[in-house]
């Protein structure tokens, strides 16, 4: 079984995941969400052995193990708590490999460095100062939470100029799209509700995890 065929099938079951809430069996949708991640995994086992596999495969069971925990986060508070603590060791577990992954000996840009620094600084800033306020009882777990997944995001990029194309275009497509996510999940919780939030903020996790373990394998992947 090759990783390609298996996360192709992530993909298509991604994609009727996300459809059925739309044809009125939410219901269904809501018992289907565990077995995504699966396939992830799966693609990253039978793959060849690689210096980053375990980093890789520890961080998409925390992320799985988040998953699950977070079906039942409008039940009690402390589900969405210990949710977002499996995804904070995820996201360490991200800056780990990232870190720890070959680079090539391009040199990084300093100016593409320095500009993404700034734009991802002050998105951090942005979203801190607007969700801050609303954030109650919750206000240091969430501000942890920010600083690692803005963290990840920082590192995601820098090495990204530094790795081999389009691998790296996919590992800081899909750290965008986890940013992107969260971002969504805590102004809906926190600050606004938003029309098909659950759609928006699956859709771009789908993506993003697809994306870093994509890109992470082709990195990998034996000449």
């Amino acid at each position: 079984m090759k990783p390609q065929n298996i996360l192709k099938s992530y993909l298509v079951f991604s994609a009727i995941y996300l459809v059925l809430p739309f044809v009125g069996l939410e219901g269904i949708s809501w018992y289907l969400k565990p077995f995504l991640l699966p396939f992830l995994l799966l693609a990253v086992i039978v793959s060849s052995e690689f210096k980053t596999k375990n980093p890789l495969l520890i961080a998409l069971i925390f992320s799985w193990i988040g998953d699950i925990i977070l079906l039942f986060a409008d039940q009690a508070e402390i589900y969405f708590i210990v949710g977002l603590v499996s995804f904070l060791l995820s996201h360490l577990l991200y800056i780990f490999l990232f870190l720890r992954q070959d680079k090539n000996q391009n040199p990084i840009n300093k100016g593409a460095l320095a500009l993404g620094f700034v734009i991802i600084l002050s998105y951090f800033f942005g979203m801190v100062s607007l969700l801050f306020p609303k954030l109650g009882p919750l206000q240091i777990p969430v501000m942890v939470y920010a600083v690692v997944i803005t963290t990840m995001l920082f590192v995601a990029y820098k090495r990204s100029l530094s790795w081999k194309k389009p691998a790296a275009q996919f590992i800081i497509v899909g750290a965008v799209f986890f940013v992107l996510s969260d971002s969504i999940l805590a102004f809906n919780k926190f600050y606004q509700a938003l029309p098909r939030a659950g759609f928006w903020i699956m859709s771009t996790y789908i993506l993003a995890q697809y994306l870093i373990v994509s890109g992470v394998l082709r990195l990998n992947q034996k000449k």
